[in-house]
């Protein structure tokens, strides 16, 4: 742990205040054959929430993920698929293809292909040609867990178990999954995510209330320890003399974040035991897809269907936000994210509803790759310092044909974040670090 300190320190320390213009495509780029999208590519990404697919034999899916046109589906055995978006035939759209007997049939000709991206049949062409066994549609592995399908997009021989996060485990009866659709580069959201500082100014809704803790203390420290899946980050607030709040989260490589919800941010105790979290997934340069974690921490209290649809439309992002048919918010950069001028002068701090929205409003107001060589960091960027410095190692690591941190399931399958008060001037860790261990 001294090693890790120190080298959390270190990586502060020789960070820039800025990003020169070729870090920041390293770090952004998602595409295949660019450094970053090797990277990702080593990962199990989310994708889809298995709802999109319904039932086996239903309709596909488009998928655009890390730059590529694919096609989702889920086989006649109940299985997911996912697939190139065009028949390597003659690039006909797979999307309007047939789903049935265990594979995809092309409706142009008739070719057909199993999820492992093998041609099942050729009806028009002879019987028994060899072109069948020569003839593949490119493939990914898939796999199906948390009310949510994964895909893999990296090498065969290196393809690493598939996580296994806490929020994973957790039973169907306590966990939630919601999925929004974000036009920015994944690394401006998830640094949305990593940075506690802003909740005090973007995210504050009650302007007048000064016994809130992001009120009375807009100023947090920041501690950031590595770890072997990325790093744990504690934001601490002097709430009186008497009290700190400490806030633990968790950032998992390459791009999830989980985060304490047991106290409420306004004081008090929460209204139902949970932890939430988020992970971004790219699906090109400039578009991301954020996967929404919410689970119970207590197995004597699953989540209540219509508390869910509350956190859902405090965050802005209930079914009722979105765009019909679609996971795109209704307040959007089309409409200035339909911000309040008044109620921003009189009770909250942007004049936008739903911290979701107040997020999408300035992360993607930034465009959809935020130049940062433009930047000026301080102390309160600890976190996204340190992030974007491990994961530019990373890239390294893979391009120098080393494995990244944190594919390991042991690594980060005992992770979860806390929060909660302690007493001024104490050491958070005598306070807390039993509260960090998973329970499920």
């Amino acid at each position: 742990m001294i090693g890790r300190l120190r080298e959390s320190r270190g990586l502060i320390q020789k960070a820039r205040p800025m990003l020169r213009a070729q870090d920041n495509e390293k770090l952004t780029r998602v595409g295949p054959g660019t450094p970053g999208g090797r990277f990702l590519r080593r990962y199990w990404h989310p994708f889809l929430l298995s709802s999109e697919l319904p039932e086996p034999d239903c309709a596909p899916v488009r998928v655009r993920l890390l730059g590529e046109d694919l096609i989702a589906f889920r086989d006649t055995q109940g299985h997911t698929g996912l697939i190139d978006a065009y028949c390597p035939h003659r690039r006909a759209p797979m999307f309007f293809g047939r789903n049935e007997e265990c594979g995809m049939r092309c409706v142009y000709h008739g070719w057909k292909f199993d999820r492992h991206g093998d041609c099942v049949d050729m009806p028009s062409e002879p019987a028994g040609t060899p072109l069948q066994a020569r003839v593949k549609i490119k493939a990914y592995p898939t796999f199906e867990k948390g009310g949510v399908v994964w895909a893999y997009m990296g090498p065969k021989e290196l393809q690493p178990s598939p996580p296994d996060y806490e929020w994973m485990r957790a039973p169907e009866t306590h966990r939630f999954v919601s999925k929004t659709f974000e036009q920015c580069n994944f690394l401006q959201a998830l640094e949305g995510g990593l940075d506690t500082a802003h909740s005090s100014y973007a995210h504050n809704n009650d302007i007048q209330n000064k016994n809130m803790p992001r009120n009375r203390d807009k100023a947090p420290r920041l501690d950031v320890e590595p770890t072997d899946y990325g790093y744990r980050y504690i934001s601490t607030r002097r709430i009186s003399e008497e009290q700190d709040y400490v806030r633990i989260y968790q950032y998992i490589m390459p791009a999830q974040q989980v985060r304490g919800s047991i106290v409420k941010i306004e004081g008090g105790l929460a209204d139902y035991p949970r932890f939430d979290g988020h992970i971004w997934t790219p699906i090109d340069d400039e578009s991301c897809f954020v996967f929404n974690t919410m689970y119970s921490y207590d197995v004597n209290a699953p989540l209540p269907p219509d508390k869910v649809a509350a956190w859902e439309s405090r965050a802005g992002r209930g079914p009722e936000h979105h765009i019909p048919g679609s996971f795109k918010l209704l307040r959007n950069a089309e409409n200035d994210y339909m911000i309040d001028r008044q109620m921003q002068k009189t009770r909250t701090f942007t004049g936008i509803d739903g911290v979701n929205t107040q997020d999408y409003a300035l992360q993607e107001g930034m465009g959809g790759i935020v130049d940062r060589s433009l930047e000026n960091l301080g102390t309160s960027d600890k976190a996204i310092v340190t992030m974007r410095r491990l994961m530019s190692r990373a890239i390294d690591a893979v391009a120098n044909g080393e494995a990244p941190p944190g594919l390991d399931p042991a690594v980060h399958g005992d992770v979860r974040p806390h929060d909660n008060y302690i007493p001024s001037g104490s050491d958070w860790r005598a306070q807390l670090e039993a509260e960090l261990r998973a329970k499920w």
